[in-house]
């Protein structure tokens, strides 16, 4: 009876958090160990609400990404494969150029205290990473917290094709080294001056620092990849 009791009050806990926190459709929750903590129940008690709500359709759980509000979106009929082979590095380039500074513009205004800590952490964990295919995880993991900030599923969503594109596009460039970026890799200052734009509330100043950003990328990756560094 008592953990009846404990799974009922877990989830009446975890219920509260999603009604006040602000979150929409297609944000993501925080870590189990941090969300358990915030609402004061164990781990175990957690995944139980946590499931009794996926079944309700209030959240949804991509395996390796995390834990998202509202229904599982239906699985788009985009061919991600095709769509790669038709896009170029330039093209990739030119369609982030388009979209990503806006993304950065919409995160100054809607981002919660909460995204802007885990950006803070996502540009600090960059700094640690072994490896190019580390960095490249951890860089994409940065770039969709953004729009994870911006707290706009339908911009989430192009979000995710894009990076799949970007995956498919860039990974492919074979390094020369398995050796991670050097201490002073552009994109690491880069990085922190598009979130203190986003602290600041500032949505030109987080515009400004995405392009100037990306045009670096671009200069890199259009490169020969021996060249690249």
């Amino acid at each position: 009876m008592a953990k009846k009791d404990d799974d009922k009050s877990s989830l009446v806990q975890l219920r509260a958090f999603l009604n006040n926190s602000g979150l929409q459709a297609g944000a993501r929750l925080p870590a189990e160990r941090t969300l358990a903590n915030l609402i004061g129940v164990s781990r175990p008690m957690l995944r139980t609400a946590l499931l009794v709500l996926e079944k309700e359709g209030r959240i949804w759980r991509h395996v390796g990404k995390g834990t998202f509000v509202g229904n599982k979106p239906v699985e788009a009929s985009v061919d991600i494969t095709q769509i790669a082979s038709a896009t170029s590095p330039l093209g990739l380039i030119q369609a982030r150029l388009v979209l990503e500074p806006e993304f950065a513009a919409f995160a100054a205004t809607n981002a919660s205290p909460a995204h802007i800590e885990e950006l803070h952490a996502t540009t600090a964990r960059s700094r640690s990473v072994k490896s190019w295919r580390e960095y490249e995880a951890t860089d994409n993991d940065f770039h969709r917290l953004i729009v994870e900030a911006s707290q706009n599923g339908l911009l989430l969503g192009l979000m995710d094709i894009m990076q799949a594109v970007s995956r498919t596009v860039t990974w492919s460039r074979v390094r020369a080294d398995e050796t991670g970026p050097p201490v002073d890799h552009h994109s690491f200052s880069e990085h922190e001056a598009i979130v203190d734009a986003i602290a600041r509330r500032d949505a030109q100043g987080a515009r400004e620092a995405m392009e100037h950003h990306l045009h670096n990328v671009g200069r890199r990756l259009l490169r020969p990849v021996s060249a690249s560094r």
